[in-house]
């Protein structure tokens, strides 16, 4: 699918994110085998979600699927059965990393794939700390990637010092350590986001968090169901956020977005960059923080980011390279090398597409380095498959001279189906 994007005079409008992608994951995974029955509305009815969903039917779950509501009927903690089949993550590295975690406990085994995209991406970073644990994992390339054997085993808990600060990776070892003898403590060098934490506590598991430090204690029972309200996704907020901080005659305001200290990192950059942005109507649903924001047309400048900020912000790099593209001064980006094993290599692929469309952009081996010009001229260009460059491409179209086109735009349906409606929504020609 190609998809065609005009130069737009204004942009204005209220957009209404999808809920949260790594939200929804966790909620659907976690209610799964918890007893009792859960709703959980404003999923995100994107092809990541209902990969984990399909998964799980295939574990012997429960799960009834509506347009703005899921029903999940908790097995407990013993529920899971043996899927006839091998599991297919698809594109998900949340599916196939998460689901590890919580297959290395159960009695039988499993094995799970993914599409030719997914089976390139590193799967040691989860098995290492599994197999300390005592389960049984193998994969192919010297057990470093997918398709993934797993037997299940008795686990015991560890103390596990993360090399990378990894979201998936520590939600996997949690997943795990439910089931495990013993308490687990996960340290990482940098905090990422919390989202399995919030809710593992707020289902009833015993957690002690100090700084980067996680500790699971040993527990006998099942979680406690819990209906779940998913907020807005604020890395889908984010391509708002850009658009109307780059846009010339910009006011968007969008609503009911997940702020999340350990995810809004988007923010914290942009209003270093000088953006227009009013945070309105915070509140909590869930144990998660939320609010409205207000973005309006801005003058940026460039600055650095990198260090600590980096996980807080790692899946929004794209569309703030495209961000600095329009700044004033050189914006670098660093330790961000984990943007190599995303859906595509996003290093490669932002720096190759945003070149196309006229930036000065030059590619680091962590990261990048943008001068910023004030302008982008239209060109084709290729999502590579991925949600996120595709999304960061749609909106450099709505400021580049000309028309733009992004090819294989059908990658947004991984996290923002309604991406390209809502972008034709906010824009007046």
């Amino acid at each position: 699918m190609e998809q065609r994007i005009e130069q737009v005079k204004t942009l204005a409008g209220r957009a209404v994110p999808p809920g949260d992608k790594s939200i929804s994951h966790r909620a659907v995974i976690l209610n799964a085998i918890a007893d009792g029955t859960a709703e959980i509305s404003n999923y995100l009815p994107g092809d990541d979600v209902m990969s984990t969903i399909t998964c799980l039917q295939a574990l012997g779950v429960d799960i009834e699927v509506g347009p703005d509501k899921l029903v999940v009927h908790g097995v407990g903690s013993s529920g899971l059965r043996e899927a006839q089949d091998i599991l297919d993550a698809h594109n998900s590295g949340t599916t196939m990393r998460l689901l590890s975690g919580l297959l290395a406990a159960q009695p039988f085994l499993s094995t799970i794939t993914g599409d030719e995209s997914l089976r390139t991406r590193p799967m040691n970073r989860v098995i290492e700390p599994l197999r300390l644990m005592g389960a049984s994992i193998w994969g192919k390339s010297s057990d470093g990637l997918a398709p993934l054997v797993i037997q299940g085993s008795e686990l015991r808990g560890i103390a596990y010092e993360m090399p990378v600060a990894s979201a998936q990776v520590k939600s996997a070892i949690l997943l795990a350590a439910l089931y495990a003898q013993g308490s687990t403590t996960i340290i990482e060098p940098v905090k990422s986001r919390d989202h399995t934490e919030r809710m593992l506590r707020a289902m009833g598991v015993a957690l002690n968090i100090s700084g980067n430090e996680v500790r699971c204690l040993p527990t006998s029972k099942s979680l406690k169901s819990m209906d779940v309200t998913v907020p807005g996704d604020i890395s889908a907020a984010a391509y708002w956020l850009v658009a109307g901080a780059i846009h010339p005659d910009a006011r968007v305001e969008i609503t009911s977005v997940g702020m999340n200290p350990t995810r809004s990192g988007v923010i914290d950059v942009l209003k270093a960059m000088g953006a227009k942005i009013r945070i309105e109507n915070e509140r909590k649903e869930g144990g998660e923080p939320i609010a409205d924001i207000i973005i309006e047309s801005s003058e940026l400048k460039a600055i650095d980011i990198d260090g600590e900020l980096i996980p807080r912000l790692i899946d929004e790099i794209p569309v703030l390279a495209m961000a600095a593209a329009m700044a004033k001064g050189k914006t670098t980006i660093r330790d961000a090398g984990e943007l190599r094993v995303k859906e595509s290599d996003r290093i490669t692929s932002t720096t190759t597409e945003l070149r196309k469309l006229g930036a000065e952009i030059e590619e680091l081996l962590d990261g990048m380095v943008i001068h910023g010009t004030g302008k982008l001229t239209g060109a084709e260009c290729d999502s590579h498959g991925d949600h996120r460059l595709a999304m960061a491409l749609g909106v450099a179209g709505l400021v580049a001279a000309g028309d733009t086109v992004v090819y294989n735009a059908e990658a947004v349906n991984a996290s923002y189906p309604g991406f390209w409606q809502d972008l034709n929504m906010l824009s007046t020609r």
